[in-house]
C-alpha cells in the first residue's frame, strides 16, 4: 500500500500536470524530431521549484522526499514528457547532500534549487568494466592540492546541459586494497571549468533522443576541495545515490506504462473494426488489461523502496525489484499499444513510436534487468554469486 499522505501526493500530481500542459504532444515530438534537448521545458520545470524537491529548505529547496520527487518524475512521463531530460539532478544531488561537506553544501545546493547551477551528470561507466564498477579504471592521483585525473567513461547523460558532474575514480590501485569495492572516491567536477582543459567530450548517437557521451580526461587537474567525503569510500557513498536513481527510473517507467495503457484503451474504444470496437475482442483487450494489472503491482514495490530510503533504511533489494518490474511492465504496456494501434502505432503523429523508444532504454539502463535478477539470487536468495 501507498503509506504516504495522498492529498499531499495529489496536489503534487495536479501542480505538474498544470506545467506539462504547457508543453503537449507536439512539443515533445519536435523536440525528438530534432534531436533537441527541451530547454524551455526543464527551465519550467527548475523556475516551478520541482527539480529542487529534495534539496533541504535551508539550501532553497522543499526538503521533500524520495516519493514526492517519484511523482513528479511519474506525471512527467504519463503526461507525455520524458523526464529522462531532468531526473540527473534528482538523484545525482544525493551524492552531495548526503556526504559532501557543509561548505560544498552551503555552496552549490542553493544554487542547484535556484537553477543557477545544474547538477544533471554522474560518470561511473567506463568501456571496459560496463556494470562491473569495482574494476574502473579512471585514476585520480593526490598531488598537492589537486587531483589528476587520467581515463575514460561512457553512456555520461547531459554533460552539454549540465554544469557539474559526479565522477567515480580509483584514488588506491585496485592491487592495494583489500576489498575491491574500496579505494575509489567521489569528485565534484566542474564542466565549465574542465571541457577543454584535460576533458574531451564526444557525443554518442542512439535510437533514443537521449544526449549522451563519452568522455577522456587527460591529466585534468581538480582541486583538492571537489573530493566529496571520505577518500577511498566512494563506492559506498554513490550507492546511496543509485538506490535513488533506480527508484525515480521506476516512477518515470509506471508514468510511461500509465501513458501507454489510457492511449491504448482509448483508441480500442474508438477504433470500429468489422462493426464493432476493436476493444470488445479479448485479443485486444486482454493484453491491455495484463500490462494495467503489472504497473499497479509495480507501484506497490515502488512505495516501498519510497518508505525505506526516505526512512533511512537500506532500500537496496526494493529499489532494484522496483525497478525490474516497472520497467518490464512499461515495455510490454509499450508492446500492447503499440500492438492496439497497428499500423498507426508507427506513425510519429501517434507519439507510441517516440514513448515506445524511450521507455525500452529502461531495460538496459541504468542497470540492466539480468543485473537485478543476479543481485535478487545472491542477496535475497542467498545463491552463489553468478559473476
Amino acid at each position: 500500500m501507498n503509506p504516504y499522505d495522498d492529498e499531499d501526493l495529489n496536489a503534487i500530481r495536479e501542480g505538474v500536470r498544470a506545467l506539462c500542459a504547457e508543453f503537449d504532444a507536439a512539443y515533445w515530438r519536435q523536440i525528438d524530431e530534432q534531436k533537441g534537448f527541451p530547454e524551455a521545458f526543464v527551465k519550467a520545470l527548475t523556475d516551478a521549484g520541482w527539480l529542487s524537491a529534495m534539496i533541504p529548505a535551508e539550501y532553497g529547496g522543499s526538503g521533500l522526499g524520495l516519493a514526492e520527487a517519484s511523482v513528479i518524475l511519474e506525471e512527467v512521463n504519463a503526461c507525455g514528457g520524458n523526464s529522462g531530460t531532468v531526473h540527473g539532478q534528482m538523484y545525482n544531488m544525493f551524492t552531495l547532500l548526503r556526504h559532501g561537506s557543509e561548505a560544498q553544501k552551503s555552496h552549490y545546493l542553493p544554487k542547484l534549487a535556484s537553477g543557477e547551477l545544474r547538477l544533471q551528470s554522474m560518470a561511473v561507466t567506463e568501456p571496459s568494466t560496463g556494470t562491473d564498477t569495482t574494476k574502473i579504471k579512471t585514476t585520480a592521483v593526490k598531488q598537492g592540492d589537486k587531483y589528476i585525473i587520467n581515463g575514460q567513461k561512457v553512456w555520461i547523460s547531459r554533460v552539454q546541459h549540465s554544469d557539474l558532474m559526479i565522477l567515480l575514480a580509483r584514488t588506491t590501485p585496485l592491487a592495494e586494497v583489500k576489498k575491491k569495492s574500496e579505494g575509489m572516491s567521489i569528485f565534484l567536477v566542474d564542466l565549465r571549468e574542465a571541457i577543454g582543459k584535460g576533458l574531451t567530450v564526444q557525443p554518442i548517437a542512439n535510437m533514443v533522443n537521449h544526449e549522451t557521451n563519452e568522455l577522456f580526461f587527460d591529466n585534468l587537474e581538480l582541486p583538492a576541495d571537489s573530493l566529496i567525503g571520505e577518500e577511498g569510500k566512494g563506492f559506498k557513498y554513490i550507492l546511496d545515490g543509485l538506490n535513488a536513481e533506480r527508484t525515480l527510473i521506476a516512477a518515470e517507467c509506471i508514468g510511461d506504462g500509465r501513458w501507454f495503457i489510457e492511449k491504448a484503451s482509448a483508441y480500442a474504444r474508438d477504433r470500429v473494426v468489422f462493426g464493432r470496437p476493436i476493444g470488445q475482442n479479448q485479443g485486444v483487450q486482454f493484453p491491455i488489461a495484463e500490462a494495467h494489472i503489472e504497473i499497479e503491482a509495480a507501484d506497490l514495490m515502488r512505495w516501498r523502496a519510497c518508505e525505506e530510503y526516505d526512512n533511512g533504511k537500506n532500500a537496496g533489494a526494493s529499489a532494484n525489484m522496483a525497478k525490474y518490474l516497472a520497467a518490464k511492465a512499461s515495455w510490454e504496456a509499450a508492446n500492447a499499444c503499440l500492438q492496439t494501434h497497428g499500423g498507426f502505432g508507427f506513425a510519429c503523429e501517434y507519439d507510441v513510436e517516440r514513448k515506445f523508444r524511450e521507455t525500452r532504454l529502461y531495460q538496459v539502463a541504468p542497470i540492466s534487468t539480468n543485473l537485478i535478477l543476479s543481485y535478487v539470487a545472491e542477496h535475497l536468495l542467498e545463491l552463489p554469486r553468478s559473476f
